[in-house]
C-alpha cells in the first residue's frame, strides 16, 4: 500500500495543525469564561452609596439626580422600588410592564414572547427595572435648563396621567405637569406591536419671556450582567453618534476608563447591549446633539456599577405663548434582526443594524443569518434549516472542493513516479524538489489542494457559530429528541450513559451524541486516504477526532449538527471523485488494519469455544 507523498501530507498536517490552534483558543477565550475579568462586574446585592459617588475619573458625573444613583434611601427590593411610585400600565403584544408617573421613567419592562428557560412557564425575561438595592435599568426623558434658571420636572417630579393607560399599540398616554411660572410641561407617549417606544415632549410657555431648554434623554444601568460575557459578542455600551461610526465599550472598561464623549453630532443612535437584549435612545436624526457613553465603579460605599448613555440636544428656544416639543424613540427588547433593519428602514436611524454585533466575518455572518431565517420559514426547524444552509454552502463550494478532492486522487495515482524521483535524488535535494514541481505542472497538479476544504471550512464555521450564539432566533430553537436548544451544548453526556445513570457529569467531561457522532464521522473520513509514512503523523491524525470530540463538545448544538453533517457530505462526496478518478479509496483496508486486533481476538474467542 503507497501512502501519501511527504509534500502533500505536510501541507495537509499545517492545516489541520492551524484549524486546532485556532479551535482550541476560540474556545478557551469565547467557550469558557472569563471569570476574571467578569468579577468587577458582579452586582453586590445589599449595598448603597450616596449622591457624590465619582466616576473612574474621579468626577461626578454631571445632570444626574440623586434620584437616579444609589443612595441611603433607595428601595431595596424591586418589588419595593416598583411601589414607590404610581404607575401607568403597558401592554402590548412583546411587552409588558409599567411607566413610573414619578419622574415619568420607563423602568418596568418584561418581554412576553421570551422566557428564562426552554420551559415556557418559566419567568419571562425582565429588561427594565426601576433603581433599588438589587440594581437598576431604566430610560428617563427630560429638559434643562440653558440660560437662566427655569424649574424643570426631575427624577422626583410627579407627573398627572392625563389619560388613564394601559399604554397599548392603539392607545397613547400623555402626562402632565406644570411648573407654577408659566411653563407646561406634557409627554406623550406611544408604542407599536413590537419594542419601539415613540416620546413626544412639548412645552408651552405662558409665561411672559422667551425661555431656552434642551431636551435630553438618559438610559441608566445599575449592575452589569452576571453572567460572564466572551469576546465573539460585544456586551456593554454602544452606539453611532453621528458621523463618528459605531463606538463599542464593554461593561468592564465603561467602568476602568473615562467617559466617551461626542459634540455636535446629528444622527444615530446610544444604547446599551446584553448577549440577545438591547435598549437604545433614538435623538431625532435631524438635530444636533452633544452625547456621552460613560461607567462608573463600584466604590465602598456603592456596592454597584453605574452605566449612562445619554444625549442632549441643541438648546431650543420657547417663545411666549408659544409651544415646542421634541420627539425621542426608545427600543427596549430583543435583538430581532429583520425588526431592527425594518426599524432602521422606516425611521431612518442611522446604522442602527449595527446593534447586532456581526463581527469580523458580517459579509458572512449577516447573509448567513438571512439564509438561516428563510430556511427556517420552508422547513420549520432551525435544526434542518442549518442543514439545508450546509448543503447550499456545500453546493457553493464545490467547484473548489471538486478541484481538491481531484487533486489528491490524481496525487495517489502519481505516487509510484513520485517515489521514483525521491529514489533517484535521494542524495539531491534541490534537483529533487525541481523534479517534483515539474510532475505537478506536467500532471496540472496543485500539492497544496488538500489544505483548502479546511481552510475555506474554518471562516464559514466562524460565521455559523457567532450566527448561533448571538442570533436571537435561535435561542430555545429545538431540533429533533434531546436538542431543546441549538444555541447551548448538547445536554446529553457519554460519561453517565447519556442520562441512564443519576448522576451529573462534570461539564468538561459533557461529551454528548452529537460530538460522537461528529468525532466518529470525522475519523470516517479521514480513513478515507492512506496512513500517513510518518509515525507522529499518523499519531497527531489518530488523535484528532478524538480532541475535536471533546473541543466541539462544549460548542452550541447546532454548530455540532452542522459540522457532523458536512462530514458526511464530505465523505460521500470525496467517495465518489476519488472512484470517479479511479484512484484507491483506503477506506475498507484502513478499517481492516483498525479493527484487526479486535477481530483477531474475536477469532480466537470464537474458536476456544468451539
Amino acid at each position: 500500500m503507497k501512502s501519501q507523498p511527504p509534500d502533500n501530507q505536510v501541507n495537509v498536517l499545517i492545516a489541520i495543525v492551524l484549524s486546532m490552534a485556532i479551535l482550541l483558543g476560540w474556545s478557551y477565550f469565547v467557550a469558557g469564561p472569563q471569570m476574571q475579568a467578569e468579577k468587577p462586574r458582579a452586582p453586590v446585592a445589599g449595598q448603597t452609596g450616596d449622591a457624590s459617588a465619582t466616576s473612574a475619573a474621579g468626577t461626578t458625573t454631571p445632570g444626574i439626580a440623586p434620584a437616579d444613583r444609589l443612595t441611603a434611601a433607595t428601595p431595596a427590593t424591586r418589588a419595593e422600588a416598583l411601589a414607590a411610585s404610581p404607575r401607568i400600565p403597558i401592554e402590548t403584544p412583546s411587552l409588558r410592564g409599567t411607566i413610573a408617573l414619578k419622574g415619568a421613567a420607563i423602568d418596568d419592562l418584561s418581554l412576553t414572547r421570551y422566557h428564562e428557560t426552554v420551559d415556557p412557564k418559566s419567568p419571562n425575561i425582565v429588561l427594565f427595572s426601576p433603581l433599588s438595592d438589587a440594581g437598576g435599568y431604566f430610560a428617563r426623558l427630560g429638559w434643562d435648563a440653558s440660560g437662566k434658571p427655569v424649574k424643570v420636572p426631575g427624577s422626583d417630579t410627579v407627573w398627572t396621567a392625563k389619560t388613564p393607560g394601559p399604554l397599548t399599540p392603539t392607545s397613547p398616554v400623555t402626562l402632565e405637569w406644570s411648573n407654577g411660572e408659566g411653563l407646561t410641561f406634557r409627554r406623550i407617549i406611544s408604542v407599536d406591536d413590537n419594542y419601539m417606544f415613540a416620546v413626544t415632549d412639548e412645552v408651552l410657555n405662558q409665561g411672559t419671556g422667551d425661555v431656552a431648554l434642551r431636551p435630553y434623554a438618559r438610559l441608566f444601568r445599575f449592575g452589569a450582567p452576571t453572567t460572564p460575557s466572551v469576546w465573539i459578542q460585544h456586551e456593554g455600551l454602544l452606539g453611532v453618534p453621528g458621523d463618528a461610526g459605531l463606538h463599542e465599550i464593554t461593561f468592564h472598561d465603561a467602568t476602568a476608563n473615562p467617559a466617551e464623549k461626542f459634540e455636535g453630532k446629528r444622527g444615530g443612535w446610544l444604547g446599551i447591549t446584553d448577549k440577545y437584549w438591547a435598549s437604545a435612545i433614538i435623538p431625532d436624526q435631524k438635530a444636533l446633539f452633544d452625547a456621552t457613553l460613560q461607567g462608573e465603579a463600584p466604590s465602598p460605599g456603592k456596592g454597584l456599577p453605574m452605566f449612562l448613555a445619554e444625549f442632549e440636544t441643541e438648546p431650543t428656544i420657547i417663545a411666549a405663548g408659544s409651544v415646542a416639543s421634541v420627539k425621542t424613540n426608545i427600543y427596549a427588547g430583543a435583538k430581532q434582526v429583520s425588526l431592527i433593519e425594518n426599524y432602521q428602514e422606516q425611521l431612518g436611524i442611522e446604522k442602527f443594524d449595527l446593534i447586532i454585533d456581526w463581527g469580523w466575518f458580517y459579509f458572512l455572518t449577516k447573509p448567513m443569518n438571512h439564509a438561516l431565517t428563510w430556511l427556517y420559514g420552508i422547513l420549520g426547524n432551525f435544526g434542518f434549516a442549518i442543514m439545508a444552509l450546509t448543503v447550499i454552502v456545500k453546493l457553493l463550494f464545490f467547484p473548489l472542493a471538486n478541484k481538491s478532492y481531484i487533486s489528491m486522487a490524481k496525487m495517489k495515482k502519481l505516487q509510484p513516479q513520485m517515489e521514483s524521483l525521491r529514489e533517484r535524488y535521494k542524495d539531491d535535494k534541490p534537483r529533487m524538489q525541481q523534479e517534483l514541481m515539474q510532475l505537478y505542472q506536467k500532471e496540472k497538479i496543485n500539492p497544496a489542494a488538500g489544505c483548502l476544504p479546511i481552510l475555506v471550512q474554518i471562516p464559514v464555521f466562524f460565521a455559523l457559530y457567532k450566527v448561533l450564539y448571538t442570533s436571537i432566533d435561535m435561542r430555545h430553537a429545538p431540533f429533533i429528541g434531546w436538542i431543546k436548544d441549538l444555541s447551548a451544548p448538547d445536554p446529553t453526556s457519554i460519561f453517565n450513559l447519556f442520562g441512564l445513570l443519576p448522576f451529573a457529569v462534570p461539564d468538561f467531561l459533557h461529551v454528548g451524541v452529537w460530538p460522537i457522532i461528529m468525532g466518529i464521522t470525522m475519523w470516517i473520513q479521514m480513513q478515507l486516504n492512506p496512513p500517513q509514512p510518518d509515525p507522529v503523523q499518523q499519531q497527531i491524525f489518530s488523535w484528532m477526532p478524538l480532541i475535536f470530540t471533546f473541543l466541539l463538545a462544549t460548542f452550541p448544538a447546532g454548530l455540532v449538527i452542522y459540522w457532523a453533517w458536512n462530514n458526511i457530505l464530505s465523505i460521500m462526496q470525496q467517495y465518489y471523485i476519488t472512484r470517479k478518478q479511479g484512484a484507491e479509496v483506503h477506506l475498507g483496508a484502513n478499517l481492516r488494519r483498525t479493527f484487526a486486533p479486535l477481530l483477531k481476538l474475536i477469532g480466537q474467542r470464537s474458536e476456544s469455544k468451539g
